[in-house]
Order: C-alpha cells, then structure tokens, then sequence
C-alpha cells in the first residue's frame, strides 16, 4: 500500500505527467526532456529522481548520457499502463511536447540518414574496423544451425550481407532498410551474386508491414544501436516471428567510446546481456542462446530467441 501511494503521489503534478507521456513513446535522455520542457535541468532532475524513488521510471547511464525509460515491473508498471492511456492527448502542454519530441526524432533521423548516405559505399569496411565480420558471420550460421528453412527477415539490411550469408538456407529472404543509399549498395550486391531468392525495400524496424507469424528467421546485425526504441522494435519482430520461429540479435557489449555517437549516429553504446534478454522476454520470446565474441576494439554479443507459443 505505501508502494502504490508514492507512486501515485509522485505522477500527481503536471511536468510528471507530461514526462510520462513523453516516455510512453521511448526513452529519452535528460538533456532532451529539459529541451522538450522548456524547463531547468536541477528541476528537470528533481522530478525525475522523485518518480525514480517511487518506482514509476528506470534510470540508466551509458558514457556521459543517462537515459530514462517507463518501470517496466513492478507496481510503477502497472500504474504508468493504467494511467497513460487517461492523459488527455488534447491538453496543450501534451501537444507541444508531441510536437518537440518529433521535432527530436526528426534530428536524429536526419543525422543517420546523412551518416548512411557518407558511408553506404563503406559500410562494411567501417564495421571491419570494429570486429571481425567472419567471425561474427561464422558464429551466426553456428547459431542458425545451417538449416533450411523458409522466410527470412533482415531488418535494416544496409549492405545486404546477411542476405548473402543465408541465401542458401532460405527459401525467401527480404531486407529491410530506411536508407535509400544503402538499399542501392544492397541491392547491386545481390545482383551481383545473382540472389534471386533474396529482395530488398524500404522498410521501418518499427512498422515492418508483413504479416503476424511469417517469418521464421529474423535477424537485427548491428542496428538496435542505432533505436530510439529497442523494446518496441523487438515487441514487432516478436510479432512477426512465426512459432518455431529464431530472432538474432547482433550488437556491442557496453562500452564507452563515445565518438560511436558523434561520429557514428550511435544512439546507443552497447547492450548489457540482461538488458538485451528482459527485452525478448517482455515479449514472449524465449533466450536460448548467448555469445560473446572478442576479436577487434570492441565486444560484439549475439543473442538467440524463440518463439515457442
């Protein structure tokens, strides 16, 4: 009972409230909640310590950001789902913070967006610079277990090397990226090899427009780094996972090199093993697998996820 009752005292006052909304939509740092706000940082900061305490926001530092995000368990949990869908999306403060947010999202869509076109020609030189791609390819077909199996989905598919790769164990393989300069690059790639099992299109890691439960393989190499949402890019990818069905998952292990985010348009630096297996489960998929490999500057982690209902 005391639990509920801080937690509902700390969501009673209007900026808690506005910073719930705007975390409903994925996390955010500190700096972009005192952007959105139009207020201070100590008191940006105070109110998010408060709902902290209370149990109704996680809290997590990655180098010099520190991100928040909506409780996930827990009586905060259940109260954020039972009182976000009541905030009334017509109320001004919540508009212009909607309006801010997109504006944010705009930003940041625009600097990968330019990153990708820079570096579409180089892509895969630019990741050899961090880990060895044989390697990584290597363990994945490991992983797979080199069998057959019928629809493959790589969701931003940059070069289309993971379509390459398991061309000979599907039977239709489609990547998806936002870039148009990247699914240039991939799409002379496959042309190259002659890959008439694999496609490519302009696709959304948050939208992925196939159906529930058609894909038996799902495969996210090197991008949830790049999410303003990871939870709800995997939330789709468990939806479009068919039972039976393995979701690969390949990224950094935490780090601290920071010129991934200026210079690369890293959003984040690296995944913690935990995190990375909370986020399957919280949508029914099911860890079977984890690998750590080392092998260049930084650690790359491939996580292995079924759907078993």
């Amino acid at each position: 009972m005391d639990q509920l009752l801080s937690a509902l005292r700390a969501a009673a006052e209007t900026t808690r409230l506005r910073i719930l909304a705007l975390l409903s939509k994925g996390e955010l740092t500190v700096g972009e909640l005192v952007s959105i706000l139009d207020q201070s940082q100590p008191r940006v900061s105070r109110h998010l310590k408060l709902m902290c305490d209370a149990g109704l926001l996680a809290r997590f530092q990655e180098g010099t950001q520190v991100f928040y995000r909506l409780e996930d368990e827990g009586v905060g949990a259940n109260l954020n789902a039972s009182l976000v869908p009541l905030l009334p999306e017509q109320d001004m403060n919540f508009l212009h913070d909607l309006r801010a947010l997109a504006g944010i999202r705009q930003d940041r869509f625009e600097k990968a967006q330019g990153y990708f076109r820079e570096n579409a020609q180089s892509w895969d030189e630019i990741r050899s610079l961090h880990v060895s791609e044989e390697q990584v390819e290597t363990a994945l077909l490991e992983m797979q277990g080199r069998q057959k199996f019928n629809r493959m989905l790589d969701i931003g598919t940059g070069t289309g090397r993971m379509l390459d790769l398991f061309a000979p164990y599907a039977s239709q393989a489609v990547g998806i990226d936002i870039s148009r300069e990247m699914l240039s690059v991939a799409r002379g790639n496959l042309a190259k090899k002659d890959l008439t099992n694999c496609q490519v299109r302009m696709g959304d890691m948050y939208k992925l427009g196939v159906e529930p439960e058609s894909q038996d393989l799902i495969l996210f190499h090197q991008v949830m780094h790049f999410a303003d949402d990871p939870s709800k890019a995997v939330a789709e990818a468990a939806k479009a996972l068919s039972v039976g069905g393995a979701l690969l998952i390949v990224d950094f292990a935490p780090h601290a090199e920071e010129f991934m985010r200026s210079e690369h348009a890293h959003r984040r630096l690296g995944f913690a093993e935990d995190e990375i297996i909370h986020l399957g489960a919280s949508h029914g998929l099911d860890c079977s697998a984890v690998k750590h490999l080392d092998g260049g500057k930084l650690r790359v982690t491939i996580w292995q996820f079924k759907k078993t209902a």
